[in-house]
């Protein structure tokens, strides 16, 4: 055996090796061989993971992509995707010119044009909508990577019709986190994944951070950590899971509260982080029927009181130096109050909760729910660790360690995408704050600029609706906490096209997507002129009701004129949605363009210090492309927005690298944090650096700071952080975040709903408000569900990314599509024998909206009364560069099909979105079907089949094989690249 002296990647560290190239074994194969000409260190965009990538490139093509070492979220580490975005790069699909609609739309029948023509169309056309009536522009942005710009922009316009994928993605877990404790799951936070003893998943799968997730699972199981997957489906994560809890869809909330009810009938609650980091010792006025009941108890300076129990008395509740009382009902001032905790033990001790009440709901035993909650208890109480690092909290109380209870969670999209997400994630957090476990040694952990103040003080602004040649008052998305904050009209209609931050949801933080063709379609609550979409396949994966809403995009009035007069895309790739645009703007490959991975919108920090980090072009493009944010920083510049031009009128910005580093949201803030400052001395805050783009390129591609070991836990109240934050411009003031688990702008709007304030609900909505904005998280049954009866349709219906997969963008890709080119539904091998159904039958999957036609698999790791399938792998036949005989389009099938975008009718018979009351969030989770075997005659291809679209100028029909690397080889005689 040939030793290798450089040593061997065996420490349990993640880290890989600096020279990882194999030793000499004299036989002659070169086992190392130089792959290319140079590397270029950029970011990696085949997910939302945005791991630090080396393309090696050779003679001007990429030759490989491998993980960079030094980067701070992969480590070296790279999956499948991030290495097969060679063949996304070069992909038959890629846009190649700037197109203008000449048919019908829907057909895909267009003639190219040139930059000019294209951006003076958009300007003239945005130039007269803001001129006129600026909310009449519907821009909405899909999963980009840049709303800190497009935000901006929509601001700098004056259209409040903004927003981003979040509303039809997992806004529920965003919202809910920062309604609670001012941050959430993945990109606001992460588990400790070093001291951890005992972790939970809940509806994860495995689309989002799944090589820190996979890094960190390696890293538990090599320290003997227990680590729970609850999940419908046993999928990725959840198979290598020590415990799988195949939980019913839509009923992870009420398992959670029971794991409360048991923890606080067995008295494992940290009292004292309760006491010092929450507002669960506020005294809350009970006074059913009063214009306040439920509101906090305040003096008349409108300091929040608690009951100070020594004393029996009132106390300000911020004063440190209290020692206030948990439990009990008072009178003070002349009312019956009693604090925030009281009121939760009466909730979710109430035999409602009780293992024995939920298990049949849940699908879960009850004496599994027992020993979960037992297992909590344990590992946080009695297997407490301690960090020998002093610290010291904001009101100057020095610790001499830190301690911390080693249970940690993560959740995301599955227990998210439910019409009862915002509370199940509430419920979450609340017993993550039960336990203790909140920003602490082995819980979860902040990632910078998390934590924000509960909730974030930005409010939505657009109430007016949008003037004429006007900003906006600030940035169209925010954070609701009174009704006064509500963009609705004197009539309390909704002045968003997407109905966001009205009283159908006044917490939609990110808007409501998935609503705005609809609404746009039937002019409710009034007709848009133009919709601008980036990156978002509306037309297809990305919308419910598929085949309903490309009816609605081709759909015309009586007038012969189409109901949304004007379609503007802007994609990299021939996705179904370019065939319903009316001009198409041809975006870059993310290895031919800048991008910025901000801490002013979605990070690469983790919990020991803040990041950001870039793309660059790493090859030029080789089509008449350009990328989107340079192209709308450049239709900002020729409308004349202000901060998009000088004052003589000219350009402020060349291009989106030029807004990259010149840019400031507010003095010495910028998009990027690292190497500020005249000289790039600077770091967080500080005057632009024009060589900045340079540092980021010859430090990787990304920047990192890592905070002093006394500021990296209790990061709500650690003074030494707290001022950090200010200086790095997380905070406006180095005060505490104080947990808000019982929340009183929830029981404003309760408040409102029940008849109190000047400005209330519609009529019609009044009940909807009182039921779901309650102060504490409950559980209710998913509003479809409760509509759909399920005698008809008893079978719950999932779809799920796969890790091999993102999006849409995946199944275009010739090596990816190698894993798999035709999704098929999942079932439960009992519930086949039920229903006659063996492997590889075709089935009809009906559902009171649609059906689709697919074929399944029989499994057992899935809950018994569900199915699931891959997302978005289904494609219209001959988009996306595929031929038109691809599997994908022919037998891959499309669940959006059965999901509809409206609730069934009500008993008034009125329609609501099929969304979280709360948050707008799309309920894709919610669906119940039906399986019909197929006939003979009918098996074999998916149902609905729509047509082939036709293909656009400089696009030829997919290929039947797509090869690449072979002119790499030594000796190939072909320069040009293999087709």
């Amino acid at each position: 055996m040939v030793r290798n002296d450089r040593g061997a990647n065996a420490a349990p560290s993640q880290q890989a090796l600096r020279d990882s190239a194999a030793p000499d074994e004299g036989d002659g194969v070169v086992t190392s061989p130089k792959v290319g000409d140079h590397v270029a260190k950029t970011t990696c965009y085949m997910c939302a993971c945005r791991c630090g990538i080396d393309v090696h490139i050779r003679d001007g093509k990429v030759r490989y992509i491998s993980g960079n070492k030094d980067h701070p979220v992969n480590r070296g580490v790279l999956c499948g995707k991030g290495s097969a975005g060679i063949m996304q790069h070069y992909s038959p699909a890629r846009l190649r010119k700037p197109l203008l609609r000449t048919g019908p739309r829907g057909k895909g029948e267009y003639r190219e044009i040139e930059w000019d023509e294209a951006l003076s169309i958009v300007t003239e056309r945005l130039a007269r909508i803001r001129s006129t009536d600026p909310k009449k522009l519907a821009f909405f942005t899909g999963r980009d990577q840049s709303q800190s710009l497009t935000g901006w922009w929509a601001t700098q316009f004056g259209t409040p019709n903004f927003a981003a994928h979040g509303g039809f993605c997992s806004v529920n877990m965003a919202a809910a986190g920062l309604y609670s404790i001012g941050g959430a799951f993945w990109e606001f936070g992460e588990p400790d994944w070093e001291r951890s003893k005992y972790f939970m998943l809940f509806g994860v799968a495995e689309d989002h951070d799944s090589n820190p997730i996979k890094i960190g699972l390696g890293k538990l199981k090599a320290n003997g950590a227990k680590v729970v997957g609850v999940n419908p489906c046993r999928t990725g994560y959840n198979a290598i899971a020590d415990e799988w809890i195949g939980i019913r869809p839509g009923t992870d909330g009420l398992f959670v509260l029971a794991l409360v009810h048991e923890l606080l009938r067995a008295g494992k609650v940290d009292l004292d982080y309760l006491i010092r980091y929450t507002n669960l010792h506020q005294l809350v006025i009970r006074d059913e029927g009063a214009a306040d009941d439920g509101l906090f108890l305040r003096d008349g300076d409108g300091n929040i009181l608690s009951w100070e129990r020594e004393k029996g008395t009132t106390a300000i509740s911020s004063d440190p130096a209290i020692a206030p009382a948990l439990t009990g009902t008072f009178q003070a001032l002349g009312r019956t109050v009693s604090p925030a905790f009281q009121l939760l033990a009466e909730r979710y001790l109430s035999k409602d909760y009780a293992p024995d009440a939920v298990a049949d709901k849940c699908g879960v035993p009850a004496d599994t729910i027992r020993r979960i909650a037992a297992e909590l208890a344990k590992v946080a109480f009695e297997e407490e660790i301690e960090i020998p690092v002093a610290w010291t909290d904001w009101a100057g109380r020095e610790h001499k360690t830190m301690k911390g209870r080693p249970v940690s969670m993560h959740a995301m999209r599955g227990i998210s995408a439910h019409s009862n997400g915002f509370h199940t994630c509430r419920a979450l957090h609340l017993l993550q704050v039960l336990l203790g476990t909140v920003d602490v040694p082995g819980g979860f952990r902040y990632k910078p600029p998390y934590p924000k103040p509960v909730p974030p003080p930005l409010k939505p602004a657009g109430k007016d609706g949008g003037k004429p040649n006007t900003p906006l008052g600030g940035a169209p998305l925010g954070f609701v906490t009174d009704p006064a904050d509500l963009l609705v009209d004197e009539n309390g209609g909704p002045v968003r096209i997407d109905k966001a931050y009205s009283w159908q949801a006044p917490f939609s933080a990110h808007g409501l997507m998935h609503m705005v063709i609809r609404n746009a379609y039937e002019g409710d609550p009034y007709p848009i002129d133009t919709l601008f979409l980036y990156m978002a396949n509306m037309a297809w994966n990305s919308s419910m009701n598929t085949s309903e809403t490309t009816r609605m995009l081709t759909a015309k009035d009586e007038n012969g004129e189409y109901k949304i007069p004007f379609i503007i895309y802007s994609d990299a790739y021939h996705s179904e949605t370019v065939s319903y645009a009316d001009l198409v703007l041809p975006d870059t490959t993310y290895l031919e363009r800048h991008d910025c991975i901000s801490l002013l919108d979605r990070p690469i920090s983790h919990a020991d210090g803040p990041g950001d980090a870039i793309r660059h072009p790493v090859l030029e493009p080789d089509r008449d492309v350009r990328g989107f944010q340079s192209v709308l920083i450049d239709i900002g510049a020729r409308l004349g927005l202000p901060g998009f031009v000088n004052e003589d009128g000219s350009a402020k910005y060349r291009d989106y690298a030029d807004y990259i580093v010149n840019h400031e949201r507010s003095p010495g803030i910028g998009p990027l944090a690292g190497w500020r400052g005249e000289n790039g001395d600077q770091h967080g805050r500080g005057a632009p650096n024009r060589n900045q783009l340079k540092r980021y390129i010859e430090h990787g591609g990304f920047w990192h700071h890592d905070f002093r070991p006394e500021e990296r836990f209790y990061k709500m109240a650690n003074k030494a952080y707290l001022e950090t934050a200010v200086q790095f411009g997380f905070l406006s003031k180095p005060e505490p975040i104080i947990f808000q688990i019982y929340s009183e702008p929830l029981q404003r709007f309760r408040l409102a709903a029940k008849g109190h304030g000047p400005i209330q609900p519609p009529e019609a909505e009044r009940d909807r408000v009182a039921t779901h904005f309650d102060p504490l998280p409950f559980w209710s049954e998913p509003l479809e569900q409760s509509l759909v009866s399920a005698d008809d349709y008893p079978i719950h219906a999932l779809t799920q990314r796969p890790m091999f997969m993102y999006h849409s963008w995946g199944s275009q890709n010739a090596w990816l599509r190698q894993v798999m080119n035709q999704n098929k539904l999942f079932v439960h091998r009992d519930l086949a024998a039920s229903l006659n159904l063996v492997d590889d039958d075709w089935v009809w999957i009906e559902s009171p909206h649609g059906r689709v036609r697919g074929q399944i698999s029989l499994v057992e790791g899935v809950n018994p009364q569900t199915v699931w399938t891959w997302n978005a792998i289904g494609k219209r036949r001959r988009t996306w560069g595929l031929h038109e005989n691809a599997g994908e389009s022919n037998r891959g099938f499309l669940l959006n099909h059965a999901i509809t975008e409206l609730l069934p009718p009500d008993a008034t018979g009125r329609r609501f979105s099929n969304s979280d009351p709360v948050t707008g969030q799309a309920a894709w989770f919610d669906l119940r079907i039906r399986l019909i075997k197929c006939t003979p005659e009918e098996a074999g291809s998916t149902e609905p089949l729509e047509p082939p679209v036709e293909l656009p100028p400089g696009l030829s029909e997919g290929p039947d094989k797509l090869t690449y690397g072979a002119e790499f080889r030594p000796g190939h005689p072909h320069k040009e690249r293999a087709k």
